[in-house]
């Protein structure tokens, strides 16, 4: 972490809403998403699609690196699967009902989303609570 810059809740959360926007942003069930807009308006804006699609593909690219470089392999499995499972659980709770395609899908984005923001913040919590930093491509 870089001098005066402390990792808060906040952040995190910040972190997660990111990726979660970035999920959404890329496809949802709504039917408002970069994937309808492309496939409804390619051939009217080939560079307006060009552009946001390069766009959303550099943030995925950032995102997807920064959580497999911190959870792995085994991490990002148990990340989904922690967090599959508490959607479930609030299924059966009845707090979320997740009878239909669409409902379920919404779900599985959101947690593919949760999942990327908790890797995009997992450096920061390890370090809390082990009181060791990761240190990656350092110059010898």
């Amino acid at each position: 972490m870089a001098a005066g810059r402390r990792f808060t809740a906040g952040g995190m959360a910040l972190r997660i809403v990111f990726a979660v926007l970035l999920v959404f942003a890329t496809f949802n069930p709504s039917g408002h998403s970069f994937a309808h807009w492309a496939l409804g308006a390619a051939r009217d804006n080939l560079p307006l699609v060009a552009l946001a699609g390069v766009t959303l593909l550099i943030l995925w690219a950032i995102y997807l690196r920064a959580t497999f470089r911190a959870l792995g392999a085994l991490g990002l499995a148990l990340a989904t699967a922690f967090f599959a499972a508490f959607v479930w659980v609030l299924a059966d709770a009845g707090v979320l009902t997740l009878s239909g395609g669409a409902a379920m899908e919404w779900a599985a984005l959101a947690v593919a989303g949760v999942v990327l923001g908790v890797g995009m913040s997992w450096s920061h919590i390890r370090a809390m609570l082990s009181g060791q930093a990761d240190v990656d491509d350092v110059a010898d």
